[in-house]
């Protein structure tokens, strides 16, 4: 299986506390890779350095597009790591909350238009053109994380569970490769964590690759084709679920009576 995603021996250090020493891991194409352990593991320091928020010390982090072409991210500003085709969500929403669902999805949208400022005060017909796909993608992606009925509500209005499904779909609007979800299940009930599980199985199946971050540990066994488990910054841990939960390192450092 070809990865998708590789970070070779990247370190991160914030004065003399090291948040991540020497982690390499890949993603393949088409798989659910999972990213767990411990708070203060270092696992949102790593989304961060992939995701452009934060700048690495050392290693290399690329990211393969659609047409097998290979972008080095590491160090790169968060709107480069986007056009590369990699995308997130974060473990606190961060939705305008003074704007619609569909407009939400608009501003990912606008990431891959390329209408600039002439053609949008001379309503050029391009323009105009441009502007009808991406309402009918935007609508198309609310229907595809099942609130398409709430095209027209303020974000700040919708409950919980659709507001974490709304930021997905902004995310899914920027076209990514790859998609990183940072704790999408966190504060969910038991009945959205299950919508949320067919939903990120169905993005699978329609030849997404997904990266997450979740504490959910029965979810994670359930859903993700691998996981890494990181600990103190180091990772500990790579291969299938099955293989992992028996890691005796995992076991003692994160799963405990978790393990299966």
């Amino acid at each position: 299986m070809s990865a998708l995603l590789t970070v070779s021996g990247v370190s991160k250090a914030f004065g003399g506390l090291q948040a991540l020493s020497d982690i390499s891991l890949s993603v393949n194409a088409g798989e659910i890779f999972g990213l767990i352990g411990p708070n203060g593991a270092g696992k949102t320091t790593l989304f961060n350095a992939l995701t452009g928020l934060y700048t690495t010390d050392s290693g290399e982090i690329h990211l393969k597009d659609s047409r097998q072409r290979e972008h080095r991210l590491d160090n790169r500003a968060p709107h480069q790591v986007l056009k590369a085709g990699l995308a997130r969500t974060f473990q606190n929403i961060r939705l305008f909350a003074e704007m619609t669902a569909l407009e939400n999805v608009l501003v990912g949208r606008h990431a891959r238009t390329t209408s600039g400022v002439i053609g949008a005060v001379l309503r050029l017909p391009a323009t105009r053109r441009e502007e009808s796909d991406s309402h009918a993608r935007a609508h198309a992606l609310l229907k595809r994380v099942g609130i398409d009925q709430h095209a027209n509500r303020l974000a700040k209005n919708l409950p919980y569970g659709d507001q974490r499904r709304l930021e997905i779909a902004r995310a899914l609007a920027t076209e990514p490769n790859l998609l990183a979800l940072d704790e999408p299940a966190a504060g969910m009930n038991p009945s959205e964590r299950s919508a949320l599980r067919d939903l990120l199985q169905h993005l699978q199946a329609d030849g997404l690759t997904l990266l997450l971050i979740e504490h959910d540990v029965k979810l994670v066994m359930g859903l993700c084709t691998r996981l890494a488990v990181l600990d103190y910054g180091v990772k500990i841990a790579e291969g299938t679920p099955d293989v992992v939960s028996r890691n005796p390192k995992v076991i003692a450092a994160y799963l405990g009576d978790e393990a299966i």
